[in-house]
């Protein structure tokens, strides 16, 4: 399998005042194409801040990162956009969502920002993501007609909009029910069985358990790289959630 990430002796230190504070203390992290990843630790642990450097959102302060064997850490930061806009979608706990702008306008959004132009038909583009979520039926509609998981099912169509090989998601489910948090996963999973890398951040341990690897960070380390040995698929999760809602019922 090619990686799509690999993260070599990689520190991050920051400067508080004269403190320093190290985020990260040498990690080492290779991630494969396909992979479904769950990164978990506790806060302080600096899973947010491998993130941020795996999503290009930050620069390590030493260490060596290859995005699909591009070494991307010594980049200008212009440069680093670019390669961020093009590689890496991004999914957030708030959703994000501009609040009068309808779900077609807010999945278009980071077209805008493509210096590339790979993708001619900005609507088209979004059109095509928001139907791989299930919400081609709402194009129009804005977030306050949404619910939370349609909300959040915006947001993953707006990380897919750029075809990127990756998408990082950071505590997506922290915002919604344990329902609608199963509904979520089962998106993530299908995404993931059409071979996209996905990498997410989660404190909550039952949703760490619908991806196929758990890293377990503490104090700025890697302290557990594991498959997930019991993994749970989410389809199967909300038909028995069905099920019993249709018992009580009767």
């Amino acid at each position: 399998m090619k990686p799509v990430i690999e993260i070599k002796e990689i520190k991050k230190t920051y400067h508080v005042g004269e403190i320093q504070v190290h985020a990260l203390r040498g990690v080492d992290l290779t991630v494969n194409s396909g992979e479904f990843i769950a990164i978990m630790g506790a806060s302080g642990s600096g899973k947010s801040t491998l993130m941020n450097l795996i999503g290009c959102l930050d620069e390590p302060t030493s260490g060596r990162y290859y995005l699909d064997g591009i070494d991307v850490s010594s980049m200008p930061r212009d440069e680093y956009a670019n390669i961020r806009n093009q590689k890496i979608g991004f999914v957030f706990q708030g959703f994000n969502l501009l609040p009068r702008t309808t779900a077609l306008e807010n999945v278009e959004l980071p077209l805008f920002y493509d210096r590339t132009h790979r993708i001619k038909n900005h609507q088209q583009a979004a059109r095509d993501a928001l139907e791989i979520v299930g919400l081609g039926h709402r194009l129009t509609s804005v977030p306050n007609q949404l619910s939370g998981g349609q909300q959040q099912r915006v947001a993953i169509a707006r990380a897919l909009v750029n075809k990127p090989s990756i998408i990082l998601a950071d505590e997506p489910t922290g915002n919604l029910d344990s329902h609608t948090s199963v509904e979520v996963m089962s998106v993530f999973q299908e995404l993931n069985d059409q071979g996209i890398t996905i990498i997410l951040v989660t404190h909550e341990e039952d949703i760490s358990t619908y991806a196929k690897r758990i890293v377990e960070m503490r104090d700025g380390r890697i302290r557990k790289d594991h498959p997930v040995e019991q993994r749970l698929d989410a389809k199967t999760v909300l038909a028995t959630l069905k099920e019993d809602a249709d018992d009580e019922a009767n």
